[in-house]
């Protein structure tokens, strides 16, 4: 189970974080929840998509905080599916590239179409070098334009 340390500049912000991500994702819903007496979290968890993670607030300062070494993979079923996650998620614009993001918390995610993972998997070495050409300059994925250079249009 994935464990969100809350230090640094997003430090007492655990609980508003798992708010915001409950209400972002579908079918998510919230465990345990354990507050300290100053109200920071001990220990929280909640499940997104299936996925169930833990999240805490550092008791003491910490120098450090979320950075790219950790990203949350969204698969999306279709280009609204990826608008709408990006719209939610997205809060530095200048960390975008290749469908990755950082949100408010700054934690990074990765909003994707699910039918890229069957491109990659089942295309030739030219179909997939296409696709590569074709995300690497992309910030959020445009699916069309995945499928356009997949069938070598």
């Amino acid at each position: 189970m994935p464990s969100l340390l809350f230090t640094g500049p997003v430090r007492g912000r655990a609980d508003e974080a798992i708010a915001f991500w409950t209400s972002t994702f579908g079918g998510a819903r919230r465990g345990e929840l354990v507050r300290s007496g100053d109200g920071n979290v001990i220990f929280a968890d909640f499940m997104l998509e299936g996925q169930w993670f833990a999240a805490m607030d550092n008791p003491q300062d910490g120098d450090f905080t979320f950075n790219e070494a950790v990203s949350f993979i969204v698969r999306c079923d279709d280009q609204r599916e990826i608008d709408r996650y990006w719209s939610a998620l997205s809060a530095a614009p200048e960390a975008e590239q290749c469908g990755w993001l950082k949100d408010r918390f700054g934690l990074s995610w990765q909003v994707v179409p699910a039918a890229m993972d069957r491109m990659m998997r089942e295309g030739t070495p030219e179909q997939i070098a296409c696709i590569t050409q074709a995300f690497l300059p992309m910030k959020k994925f445009d699916l069309a334009a995945l499928q356009r250079a997949y069938d070598g249009r």
